[in-house]
């Protein structure tokens, strides 16, 4: 049976809400599993958010396939051009809503460029294969628990994403470690950073979490619920 306090309200069930500025820093769930840097979004705030994202992103997608399948060998390889390129193409649109019907396809194929990027050039200059799985690992876990946070209204904070350079200073990080012939040194000690940052902040958020209603709010069902 239903309680209903004076003057016919009833008691809510607390929750969580997003925080103002972390909902408008990101904007969309869509904008938040892109992982922009801040170099992206200087870019994207040139355009304003009035550049779609889908379409010059599959040029990206395409032109960094080529870029790797040219090669990826030696420090003058046209692979290393690849992060500047996607950067030029997929950047401007990191302030778009992502509001269209094919927009949510953004993510993945970014996570796609990304992971793809990495570790091809990894592989090509003999990294060994443990170092490079383990910094993909901890790229996936980081996008994974963003993922699983919005759907739980538990926005990441915007300084989160600052740190970790997002995926388009981590591609130019890895270009420029290649021309300096110190990848796997720069791969481990970004994998370290990154990993205390993502595992730490993310263990802190979610036992924070834990101790307070343990309410969890699932979004998708929000969504259908209010359509």
């Amino acid at each position: 049976m239903s309680t209903v306090l004076p003057g016919g309200m009833s008691p809510s069930v607390p929750r969580k809400a997003a925080p103002d500025a972390e909902l408008a820093y990101h904007g969309s769930r869509l904008v938040a599993y892109r992982d922009d840097g801040p170099i992206a979004q200087v870019l994207g705030r040139l355009t304003r958010g009035q550049l779609p994202p889908l379409l010059p992103l599959l040029v990206a997608v395409v032109v960094t396939g080529i870029l790797l399948i040219t090669g990826v060998n030696g420090q003058t390889s046209p692979a290393i051009f690849a992060p500047v390129l996607a950067l030029l193409l997929a950047g401007p649109g990191s302030t778009h809503p992502h509001s269209g019907r094919l927009d949510w396809l953004v993510p993945p194929i970014m996570r796609a460029i990304e992971y793809g990027y990495l570790a091809t050039l990894a592989f090509a200059h003999d990294v060994s294969k443990p170092l490079t799985y383990a910094f993909i690992g901890i790229l996936a876990y980081h996008h994974y628990d963003t993922v699983y946070r919005t759907r739980q209204r538990l926005w990441p904070a915007k300084w989160v994403f600052r740190a970790g350079l997002g995926w388009d200073g981590r591609m130019l990080i890895a270009a420029a470690a290649v021309l300096a012939g110190v990848l796997p040194l720069v791969l481990a000690v970004l994998g370290v950073y990154l990993g205390l940052l993502f595992g730490i902040e993310s263990v802190y958020t979610w036992t924070r979490t834990g101790k307070g209603s343990g309410v969890m709010i699932n979004l998708e069902e929000e969504e259908e619920a209010g359509s």
